[in-house]
């Protein structure tokens, strides 16, 4: 109950101040027909009640499975499956992200479909899907994350020489929407939990940073995809 309680508080106290923004600029500036205010209020209360659902089952599921898995994967001690796994849990909860079909649909309306929805939640899986892979490396044989970062920020601002001009904003969009509520959670617990397996790993030093590198994978495919199709 507390959990519950708890989640409920944090998404009322996340979608109230727009709520009531939107409710003062409704009666002095912009005034809006009242069938669109009202369905606006029905959106936020949906949107409410499907917050508080989502986040109560990241808590109760997505969290503890995560790290459960990273624990499971360390104990194997073979670094291919550590990898792996990564890799493929890294993409197939991208695909479930809901900011990353949000983001493919704005995407396929302005660019009038010629950058196809599949083709782009799919580039963005497989970038967070390598890098998630690649943090797992750098968990194992302990590689600073500051020459990591340096090294693909590098990359990105060469490749962005070379990639058209309508997807460098795009990519770099791609990797803000994977910092999500589903994918981050996942992935900084599935981080802790190899983490905390490997002898003289510090879960709270060696598990967090896979976020960050996780945003430059589908920053890299979106603009080696804007490559293939300028």
């Amino acid at each position: 109950m507390d959990n519950i309680k708890q989640t409920t508080m944090e998404v009322v106290y996340s979608v109230l101040p727009i709520t009531i923004v939107i409710t003062i600029l409704q009666f002095t500036l912009i005034k809006l027909p009242l069938e669109t205010f009202f369905q606006f209020l029905i959106g936020v209360a949906m949107v409410g009640v499907g917050l508080i659902l989502f986040l109560l089952g990241v808590n109760v599921g997505l969290l503890p499975v995560g790290e459960m898995i990273g624990s499971a994967l360390s104990k194997t001690k073979k670094i291919w499956l550590i990898v792996f796994f990564g890799f493929l849990l890294g993409t197939v909860v991208t695909l479930a992200e809901p900011d990353v079909r949000v983001l493919s649909q704005q995407v396929d309306q302005v660019s009038g479909g010629a950058i196809p929805k599949s083709t782009l939640i799919l580039a963005v899986a497989l970038g967070v899907g390598v890098f998630v892979g690649l943090a797992m490396l750098r968990i194992i044989f302990n590689f600073p994350m500051a020459w990591l970062l340096g090294i693909s920020y590098g990359t990105i601002f060469i490749l962005a020489a070379f990639t058209p001009a309508t997807f460098v904003p795009i990519s770099f969009d791609s990797g803000g929407v994977t910092t999500g509520p589903l994918t981050t959670p996942f992935v900084m617990a599935l981080g802790v939990g190899v983490a905390s397996v490997l002898r003289g790993k510090s879960a709270s030093r060696d598990g967090f940073g896979l976020v960050a590198l996780a945003s430059v994978g589908p920053i890299l495919c979106v603009m080696i995809l804007g490559v293939i199709y300028g």
